[in-house]
């Protein structure tokens, strides 16, 4: 392990043209077991605060929003600490906090208590997210962040589909506090891990450079929040947003269908997404960002309209494939335009922004749409939420890469777009 550290301590070059290199596994492998924990939780906090705590819904609704609202509060922060301490060194103290608060999960006797926690299990989040996908950024060459992207998010969404049947084999017969330190350890594990990372990368000299638009002193909220990811960010928040109302009322409308569970519903979307976006990687560069995001909206619509219009259990198989192909699509192009649009200096600021959409989609899909199904209905909010792609796509098409960006992108005397 000293030799691994040591190795990591100077920056690292990257050779013009590689993406897959030691670096590069290095920090996916850390990735992968920090969202190993968290999936691992997935299915034993909501337990935990029903059947230990008896804090029911409500209880369940304050720990989602204790850890989302946490995440989006110190972003701003950890993307200054990324450029200043290294990346190393933000990736694993926030899978050391992480882990500290998933251990002291064994010791919570009230909600209050367990609130604190998943608020620092937040920050842990924040902080490993954000200082790993900004070296994943910082290791692709230019011309394949989107496929770099891509594969790092086979790592993100590997963890969270593994880790909640882990999570109910080592939770057994209510074993909250044995599940609770072995998730903890396996974040610690990660922060092990993270060690073998490099601090800071150095591009290679003669690999091509983004073409990117050197901004003005930033003043008001573009102090804490990068121009350059807000477009993008408000595409991926409206689509997150969407994915959260499938994945929000899934479950009872499956039941209400006629299916006993969700879960093989759930196997099927995940497999299709981890596929996609490994197989299929690729491709992101080829389509461009117009053509992929446009791809990720057209099937989430067509998956919430048919779950709106058809209450059918062959419609929830459809409807989980469909998603599944949007939830490949939408992400990987969309961080790549905001990596490509921001300065090499300014990488962490506007990828710490850019993330923070997750959270605010996730939330506003949640509460939003859930009100909505608590007045009308599940298939209502399904519905509706066919709402959230229209919008979406008009923001991309209008807005973050209008089709005049082309035009921009061929005349040197105008401000560079990065398009697709």
């Amino acid at each position: 392990m000293a030799d691994a550290m040591a190795s990591t301590a100077a920056p690292v070059t990257v050779p013009n043209g590689r993406l897959v290199s030691k670096p590069f596994i290095a920090v996916t492998a850390a990735a992968l077991a920090f969202f190993l924990y968290v999936g691992i939780l997935v299915p034993i906090v909501p337990t935990f605060i029903d059947e230990e705590l008896g804090a029911g819904e409500l209880g369940v609704g304050l720990s989602l929003a204790s850890f989302a609202a946490a995440a989006i509060c110190v972003r701003p922060v950890i993307g200054r600490l990324v450029d200043r301490v290294g990346r190393r060194t933000v990736m694993v103290a926030g899978c050391v906090i992480a882990g500290v608060a998933g251990m002291a999960g064994s010791l919570v006797g009230a909600l209050w208590q367990l609130l604190v926690l998943r608020g620092l299990a937040g920050i842990g989040d924040a902080a490993l997210f954000i200082g790993a996908a900004t070296l994943v950024a910082d290791l692709a060459p230019p011309d394949r962040r989107a496929e770099a992207a891509s594969y790092f998010s086979v790592a993100v969404f590997g963890g969270l589909g593994v880790g909640p049947i882990l999570g109910d084999v080592i939770l057994g017969d209510d074993q909250y506090g044995r599940a609770f330190v072995i998730a903890g350890l396996v974040s610690i594990g990660a922060a092990v891990l993270a060690l073998a990372v490099p601090r800071h990368v150095v591009p290679a000299p003669t690999g091509p450079q983004a073409d990117v638009a050197e901004l003005p002193p930033r003043r008001g909220i573009a102090r804490i929040m990068h121009p350059a990811a807000i477009g993008p960010g408000f595409v991926l928040a409206s689509g997150i947003a969407g994915f959260a109302v499938f994945t929000a009322f899934l479950p009872d409308h499956a039941r209400d269908v006629g299916l006993a569970g969700s879960g093989r519903i759930f196997a099927a979307y995940s497999v299709v997404c981890l596929l996609l976006r490994f197989v299929a990687a690729r491709w992101l560069e080829r389509l461009g960002t117009r053509r992929a995001v446009s791809i990720a909206f057209t099937t989430l619509a067509a998956a919430l309209g048919g779950l709106a219009l058809v209450p059918q259990p062959w419609m929830l198989w459809v409807g989980a494939v469909l998603v599944g192909v949007a939830s490949a699509f939408l992400y990987p192009s969309l961080m790549a335009l905001t990596v490509n649009r921001a300065s090499e200096r300014e990488r962490p600021m506007a990828i710490s922004s850019f993330t923070m959409f997750f959270e605010v989609g996730n939330i506003s899909g949640g509460v939003v749409f859930g009100v909505i199904a608590e007045l009308a209905s599940k298939r209502v909010a399904f519905g509706s939420a066919v709402g959230l792609c229209a919008i979406g796509m008009w923001v991309l098409l209008t807005w973050v890469v209008p089709v005049v960006a082309r035009r921009r992108a061929a005349d040197p005397a105008l401000t560079p777009v990065a398009c697709d």
